[in-house]
């Protein structure tokens, strides 16, 4: 008989699901005093199945990721114990500072629509002027692990 871990197990087909259809992710950095640094943030994916997060340089999370490249990454969805789902992946993290590389990125964060199209000529501006402040936090999964309640049934 299969474990209860083993029955809650979502396959690679429902993980990659499950990711498209979130759009918030807690992002866990390693503090310089040892203290993890928990964080809501939006993110993206690429077709190689790696996080995109988009952050300004001089943030407390890109220190920390530049101290120590690894993370910790957390999407969960669920009111109750039976609608409980979520996906962890402990991730090695690279920094992209290139803008043309950050406007490219940040357009398959937008789900391929170029980075400013639906904004008013204002923001589309503030955006523009934004790239030399920020660079892209890629996060590429070395285990994760993920489950949903919901295959439980009735079965708690």
């Amino acid at each position: 008989m299969p474990s209860r871990r083993d029955l809650i197990r979502m396959t690679d087909a429902e993980v990659r699901a499950y990711l498209a259809s979130q759009r918030r992710i807690i992002l866990v950095t390693n503090g310089a005093d040892g203290m993890p640094l928990p964080l809501p943030m939006n993110f993206g994916m690429d077709d190689q199945g790696r996080f995109l997060i988009s952050s300004f340089r001089k943030t407390q999370k890109v220190r920390n990721i530049e101290r120590d490249p690894r993370a910790t990454l957390l999407v969960e969805s669920g009111d109750h114990y039976h609608e409980l789902k979520s996906v962890v992946a402990w991730c090695n993290v690279e920094l992209i500072d290139d803008p043309a590389q950050i406007r490219a990125l940040m357009s398959v964060m937008r789900g391929g629509e170029p980075l400013t199209a639906t904004m008013s000529e204002q923001a589309a501006a503030q955006v523009e002027a934004s790239i030399a402040k920020r660079v892209i936090l890629r996060f590429t999964p070395y285990r994760m692990i993920s489950w949903d309640h919901a295959k439980l049934g009735d079965r708690y």
